[in-house]
């Protein structure tokens, strides 16, 4: 074979490479723990390794070498992959480490508080729609919500909000939805649900709750499998912390999308807790509508007591 057919063979080769290369997820700056960056196009995300077009050649760096990673100035202004739905967003985010996540999201999370106990929530848009678990309002009317608010200096304060609406429930799915009344001073934010349900045992997730009213409590964990069976349902099992106060609360991934919502865990054993997977839970919101709340339904909260026992005629004096 001469040069020049070798040379454009070659080049066949790249142009056919190149029409079937995946297009990019975003352009990172990735600093490394060594001090040396890399700019790149992330191509593909795994549970333990990013690989990075750097123009020459693909780099697979592994997550436990990143110090911090950012979008470049090129990207910056790049759109996420975000998909509006009638109560809620989807959408496909960057990797980022947990401490960057908690930060980003962690006021999306409310304390849902009532006269029984307390809970966890996440808030789904900016009308200040919430999910929770419905057990944790379960045959309660009052209920109040916490938000925490982050201050100019990165603190977090509280500002509880009462008379909080009860929108739709579904005891099946364990799930209540709620809304908060919008306050003018409080932009409310949302987090974001995932938009594929491509779960796999291993990868990490990390939980937003306030357990035993430990507010705005981070746990971090694994999934143990995606599809553990209770009662007719399957849920996804963690060796993320679970605990009560927790219920209602988001699981979230690895890139700070929603794909749980935690709701049990294993009395008197570690690292087993569970959480409602993201297809129940769209599918609650799609039709939350026919899970409307009925005030005047017995579920509603109210209390009756037992009609008094008629006596027996046959036994009057």
């Amino acid at each position: 074979m001469n040069r020049r057919r070798l040379s454009g063979l070659l080049a066949s080769m790249l142009i056919a490479a190149a029409s079937t290369a995946q297009p990019s997820l975003r352009a990172d700056v990735i600093e490394l723990k060594s001090g040396q960056k890399l700019e790149g196009d992330v191509l593909k995300e795994q549970a333990d390794a990013i690989y990075v077009d750097i123009g020459v050649e693909v780099v697979k760096v592994p997550l436990n070498q990143i110090r911090q990673r950012s979008a470049s100035a090129g990207s910056a202004n790049q759109p996420l992959q975000v998909e509006k739905h009638s109560l809620y967003k989807t959408a496909t985010l960057p990797r980022k480490s947990i401490k960057e996540l908690a930060e980003q999201f962690g006021a999306g999370v409310v304390l849902v508080q009532t006269p029984g106990g307390l809970g966890s929530g996440f808030i789904v848009n900016e009308n200040g729609y919430c999910v929770t678990n419905y057990h944790v309002i379960e045959k309660e009317t009052r209920i109040a919500a916490t938000v925490f608010l982050r201050t100019a200096d990165g603190e977090f304060s509280r500002r509880r909000i009462d008379d909080v609406k009860i929108v739709a429930l579904n005891p099946f799915f364990d799930l209540a939805l709620l809304q908060i009344p919008v306050q003018k001073d409080i932009p409310f934010k949302p987090v974001y649900l995932s938009q594929k349900d491509d779960l796999h045992q291993g990868d990490e997730v990390f939980a937003i709750g306030n357990p035993l009213g430990l507010e705005r409590s981070v746990s971090q964990g694994i999934i143990g499998t995606t599809n553990r069976n209770f009662k007719g349902m399957v849920f996804i099992q963690t060796t993320a912390e679970i605990n009560p106060g927790n219920s209602g609360g988001p699981l979230f991934n690895a890139r700070g999308e929603v794909i749980g919502v935690t709701n049990m865990k294993l009395l008197m054993a570690e690292g087993l807790g569970f959480a409602i997977p993201g297809a129940y839970l769209k599918l609650f919101l799609d039709n939350h509508e026919a899970f409307a709340f009925d005030r005047n339904n017995p579920n509603s909260g109210f209390r009756y007591l037992d009609a008094p026992r008629r006596k027996n005629p046959g036994n009057s004096p």
